[in-house]
């Protein structure tokens, strides 16, 4: 897929799913050797470190490029779970979550064993970008985004195969939760952004992570486009509550399947 495409879809995204801010284009950089050359370095060129979801806020409000590397990371968890660094043994025993928000030691040390993590020292660092103007080829994109519009993005995910979605959810690292499983597990993921990436980061109260491995885009757009042919896209809506409102054939056919009477013709009081 060549950057232009990946360009368009960008602005596609923008402008299908109306986006507070920038749908992000995410690669992992083998060596500091890839970093492009546009990309701002944190302790560099800013003279202090960021945490990774800081990074991205950057990127997803500034437009901005920036590539993190190990020295530039304000919070270890990116650092462990994108392999830049093996995960400490004080970790693996369940420390980063005992006392504070698990019960038991053993509790904290599931976490640890079940937090995803990829190949330790295959990667260097993190690079973002805005999708619709990188100058590199992404390996997932990621997309700050409102129940309403997961819900579209779930909806052309399933519109080639019609499988649910099936992720794992956690209060911390979104970061991490985002990325990592899309790329190892090549699927899309739902994350929900942490306390960093609300309190130290700008995440909205309302907002979720919707991420797309690079091999699904194509896939996602296809489905956006035929979402919204079939009128479930973001439209101008008046919302109210109206009983017994118009379906579609196939919900009449399935509702007297099942004992229900869905038919449409029959007169009704709005409320």
């Amino acid at each position: 897929m060549d950057l232009e495409t990946l360009h368009d879809y960008g602005e596609e995204l923008e402008k299908r799913l109306r986006l507070r801010t920038f749908p992000l284009a995410i690669r992992l950089l083998r060596k500091e050797e890839d970093l492009p050359a546009e990309a701002h370095r944190p302790l560099r060129d800013y003279g202090h470190h960021l945490t990774l979801c800081q990074s991205y806020q950057i990127s997803r409000r500034d437009g901005a490029t920036i590539a993190m590397l190990k020295e530039d990371n304000w919070c270890f968890e990116p650092v462990v779970g994108y392999g830049l660094e093996a995960a400490p043994e004080y970790f693996m025993q369940g420390y980063n979550r005992f006392p504070d928000d698990v019960g038991t030691i053993e509790a904290g040390a599931t976490y640890a064993a079940e937090f995803p993590r990829l190949e330790t020292g295959r990667y260097s660092g993190i690079v973002s970008a805005p999708l619709a103007k990188a100058s590199f080829e992404p390996d997932v994109i990621l997309l700050y985004c409102d129940p309403e519009q997961l819900s579209l993005l779930l909806l052309a995910r399933e519109y080639q195969h019609g499988r649910n979605l099936k992720c794992s959810l956690s209060s911390h690292a979104a970061c991490v939760y985002a990325v990592v499983p899309a790329i190892s597990d090549g699927t899309c993921q739902v994350a929900l952004p942490c306390r960093g990436d609300h309190y130290g980061a700008m995440a909205g109260y309302d907002e979720m992570i919707f991420s797309i491995p690079k091999g699904k885009a194509e896939g996602i757009m296809i489905g956006l486009r035929q979402v919204e042919r079939n009128r479930s896209g973001w439209l101008p809506k008046a919302y109210r509550i109206r009983p017994e409102y118009p379906v579609c054939k196939s919900y009449e056919k399935l509702g007297e399947m099942v004992g229900l009477d869905m038919t449409n013709n029959k007169e009704q009081t709005r409320v």
